[in-house]
């Protein structure tokens, strides 16, 4: 896994978290869900990334 992956998985995550927590705040479940979506995507990457790593 290249740190270029590694970091847009971190984006990801961050930034998923991040609209889920302010969706959150402002009582907005569409963001809520927008921001879980975008949390679970980059969890994936990883562990789709990690499986790949350890076949290597």
């Amino acid at each position: 896994m290249g740190i270029g992956d590694k970091i847009e998985n971190a984006k990801d995550k961050a930034a998923g978290e991040a609209k889920e927590k302010l969706g959150d705040a402002q009582d907005n479940p569409d963001l809520k869900a927008e921001g879980k979506a975008q949390k679970v995507e980059g969890n994936l990457k990883s562990a789709g990334e990690n499986v790949k790593d350890a076949f290597q």
